[in-house]
């Protein structure tokens, strides 16, 4: 059984509003050494909604930012700026001690799923440890263990062995399995099949999108590959170094997207139909994205925008309410128009 204060009710939740709201979310890093190497700005004023039940996919390049928004979401980075709220409650500042109650409620799948697993322990030590600190007893959260085993995918026979018996996608599994232990409400999954194989990728997405639905908890999926993200997610966040160019629902974003920088991410994605890959525009971007430790004046994308013009080097676009008639945020001096 559960100890007493897993078992008292807890203050009154909010029935409204988004489950996670990220408001002006800043990170900056220290600069290296060298006179010239001043502090990074990894993530510039990230603000989004994720609603209970829904995936929000949030996508960009390598090097976005898109990861330490993540990590500071579920706290493994303490914001420069910004705000956090979960729940109705701003947890952007909390204690390590005021943090341990909310938990169970966010969790996170890592990307290397090898490397966020304990080596020296067996699969039904590392499912079951959340499950432990809870107060639920070994009977109990072994056999819980074996359950989300099962509920993976996975032999739940299995349960003794230690993660380097088990492939990638299957070590993937495992910490899944781990992050719905608590039976949480709001996951973050960091990019969490970009180590694994192409073919395992796809049983991984699915895996995911099955649960989710089933289970009904927020997931903010983090990807660099837009053909992965449409796949399960509602919503979609465009990020491009540190800041979010593009947000609005899956179908809009990849049908008709408004910015220069989703167009040009999305006309890399394979088209399953050959006529139609060998007739669709290819969007070719200059150059490589610029350093976050000195950004470009202006908006962010302009050295390497087919669009772009002289209020684009001055004048930062900003993430305003979506224009008339419109469901998606676009920050563009000259979006596309349908």
């Amino acid at each position: 059984m559960t100890n007493d204060d897993t078992t008292r009710p807890g203050p009154a939740r909010p029935v409204h509003g988004p489950l996670l709201s990220v408001r002006d979310l800043t990170m900056t890093f220290p600069g290296g050494r060298g006179r010239s190497a001043g502090p990074v700005r990894a993530v510039d004023k990230v603000g989004f909604d994720v609603a209970r039940g829904e995936t929000l996919g949030l996508v960009g390049e390598s090097g976005c930012g898109k990861s330490t928004t993540g990590r500071m979401i579920v706290r493994l980075l303490e914001p420069t700026s910004g705000s956090v709220t979960y729940d109705g409650r701003d947890i952007s500042h909390l204690s390590q001690r005021e943090l341990r109650p909310l938990r169970q409620e966010i969790q996170m799948v890592f990307q290397d799923p090898h490397s966020s697993l304990n080596p020296r322990r067996t699969v039904a030590r590392i499912i079951a440890e959340p499950l432990l600190v809870q107060g639920r007893t070994a009977a109990e959260a072994r056999r819980r263990a074996a359950e989300l085993m099962e509920l993976v995918g996975l032999i739940p026979e299995h349960i003794d062995r230690c993660p380097h018996e088990f492939s990638g996608g299957q070590a993937q599994r495992i910490g899944i399995a781990r992050a719905l232990a608590t039976g949480p409400r709001l996951i973050v999954a960091d990019e969490p099949v970009s180590a694994l194989d192409v073919s395992v990728q796809a049983q991984i997405v699915n895996l995911m999108g099955r649960l989710q639905r089933e289970l009904s908890f927020a997931h903010l999926f983090i990807a660099h590959d837009l053909s992965v993200v449409k796949r399960v997610c509602d919503r979609v966040a465009v990020m491009y170094l540190g800041r979010i160019v593009e947000i609005g629902p899956k179908a809009r974003v990849y049908d008709a997207p408004a910015h220069p920088y989703t167009r040009s991410l999305l006309s890399a994605v394979p088209l399953p139909d050959p006529v139609r890959e060998r007739a669709r525009e290819r969007i070719t971007l200059l150059g490589d994205p610029p350093s976050p430790a000195s950004p470009p004046p202006g908006c962010a994308f302009h050295p390497r925008c087919p669009k772009a013009r002289q209020i684009c080097r001055t004048e930062t676009p900003e993430l305003g309410p979506p224009a008339p008639g419109e469901v998606r945020q676009v920050a563009c001096h000259f979006p596309e128009t349908p």
